[in-house]
C-alpha cells in the first residue's frame, strides 16, 4: 500500500517540462551525433549488422548508464558517445582494419580505469580555473545558439512558426508555467511539419535491433593514432562540459565515479563495436537547465531521455528511417531553444571572473574546433 502511494506521489510530482527537456535531449541526440557515426560507419565501409551492433550499444548501454547514474546520485547525467570521438574513428578506419580500432576502444576503458583508480580526474580539473572550464563550454555551446537564427533560412515558415511560439511563451510568464515554452513550440513544430511533409508509415520496416560480438585485435600503429586521442575526447572535452554544467547549475556531480562509469561503458561498447562512452555535454545542458523543475527533481529528464534511448537503440533500424525524415535545421532549432539559458548562464560565468583573456582564448578554440 505505501509502495503504491510513493509510486503515485512521485508520478505527481514528475516535472512535464524535465519529460519535454528529456526528449528533446534525446532528440538531439538521436539525430545529428547519429549522422556523424554512420558516416564514420559508412568510411570504413562497415556491414549493416555491424553498424545496427554500434549503434544500439552507444544508445542501450548510454541510455542504461544514464538512468542508473541519474538514479544514484540523484542528478540529470547524461551518458552518451563522444561525438568528437566518432569523427576520429572515421578518419582512423581510412587507414586501420575494424577489429583494430576496437582493440583501441578496449586499451582507452582500461585507461579510463586506471586514471579513476588513480584518482588523476579531479587533479586534472583543479589545475584548470572553473571560469577557463565554463569558457570551454561556452564555445561549444555557442553555435547551437547560433543555429537558432542559421535554422530560420531553413524552413522558414515551421522554424519561424517555432521559434516566434517559444517566444511568445517566454514573454507570457502566466501562460509558461502551465505550458513550458519548449513544449508549446515543439507541439507547434510537429503541427507545422505534419502539413510540409507527411509521414508515410507503410515505407517503414520494423525490426528489433541486436548486437554483433566483435573480436578485437590489437595494432600498436592503431593503438598510438587512437587511444591518446579518444582519452583526450572523454575526460578533456566530454565529460568536462557536463561536469562543470552540473556544477554551474548547482550539483556536485561525482567526478572520478563518472569517469569510472564511462571506462565501464566503454568497456562494454567496445565488444559490440561502438567507440567510448562519456558524459554529453549539449544533453546534460538541456535537461539540467532550471526550465527542467527543481534542482531536486531534474534528474527524472534523464531517466526519461535514457528510456528513450534504450528503446532507440532496440529499434534503431526502424526509428532511424522516422528519424531522418526530420529535417536536420528543425532539430537544430529544438536544441538551440532548450539550450539558450544555459549558454547565457556559462557565458555569464566565464567573462564575469578573474580569468577574462584565459576564458576567451578557451571560448574562441572550443567554438571553431570541430
Amino acid at each position: 500500500m505505501n509502495s503504491n502511494l510513493s509510486i503515485k506521489s512521485s508520478l505527481s510530482t514528475w516535472p512535464l517540462q524535465g519529460s519535454v527537456n528529456g526528449f528533446v535531449a534525446w532528440l538531439f541526440g538521436v539525430t545529428g551525433p547519429l549522422l556523424i557515426v554512420l558516416n564514420a560507419a559508412e568510411v570504413g565501409e562497415l556491414s549493416s549488422p555491424v553498424i545496427t551492433s554500434w549503434v544500439f550499444s552507444i544508445y542501450v548501454i548510454g541510455g542504461l548508464t544514464t538512468i542508473f547514474l541519474s538514479v544514484r546520485y540523484k542528478q540529470p547525467i547524461a551518458m552518451a558517445f563522444s561525438i568528437p570521438g566518432a569523427v576520429l574513428v572515421g578518419s582512423t578506419l581510412l587507414n586501420h582494419s575494424f577489429s583494430d580500432v576496437v582493440g583501441a576502444y578496449l586499451i582507452t576503458s582500461l585507461i579510463l580505469f586506471v586514471i579513476a583508480a588513480t584518482k588523476s580526474t579531479e587533479k586534472f580539473f583543479r589545475m584548470i580555473p572553473g571560469p577557463i572550464m565554463m569558457g570551454m563550454v561556452s564555445g561549444v555551446l555557442l553555435p547551437f545558439g547560433m543555429n537558432i537564427f542559421l535554422s530560420l533560412l531553413d524552413l522558414p515558415l515551421i522554424n519561424g512558426g517555432v521559434f516566434f511560439t517559444f517566444l511568445l511563451l517566454t514573454l507570457l510568464t502566466p501562460v509558461s508555467r502551465i505550458v513550458p515554452p519548449i513544449l508549446g513550440a515543439l507541439v507547434v513544430g510537429f503541427v507545422l511539419l505534419s502539413f510540409h511533409q507527411p509521414m508515410r508509415i507503410d515505407t517503414l520496416s520494423f525490426h528489433i535491433s541486436a548486437p554483433q560480438l566483435i573480436i578485437p585485435t590489437f595494432n600498436l600503429h592503431t593503438i598510438g593514432e587512437l587511444v591518446i586521442p579518444l582519452l583526450v575526447t572523454v575526460i578533456g572535452i566530454q565529460n568536462a562540459q557536463g561536469i562543470m554544467i552540473l556544477r554551474n547549475t548547482g550539483y556536485s556531480p561525482p567526478t572520478e565515479a563518472l569517469t569510472v562509469w564511462s571506462g565501464a561503458a566503454s568497456f562494454v561498447n567496445s565488444f559490440f563495436g561502438a567507440h567510448s562512452a562519456c558524459i554529453a555535454g549539449p544533453m546534460t545542458g538541456i535537461i539540467a537547465d532550471k526550465s527542467s523543475g527543481k534542482l531536486s527533481e531534474r534528474y527524472k529528464g534523464a531517466i526519461v531521455m535514457g528510456m528513450l534511448w534504450v528503446l532507440f537503440g532496440l529499434c534503431a533500424g526502424f526509428v532511424t528511417q522516422i528519424v531522418q525524415l526530420i529535417p536536420i535545421s528543425f532539430i537544430e532549432l529544438l536544441a538551440g531553444l532548450a539550450l539558450l539559458f544555459v549558454l547565457k548562464n556559462c557565458i555569464v560565468s566565464s567573462f564575469s571572473s578573474n580569468f577574462p583573456n584565459g576564458c576567451f582564448i578557451f571560448f574562441h578554440y572550443h567554438t571553431f574546433r570541430i
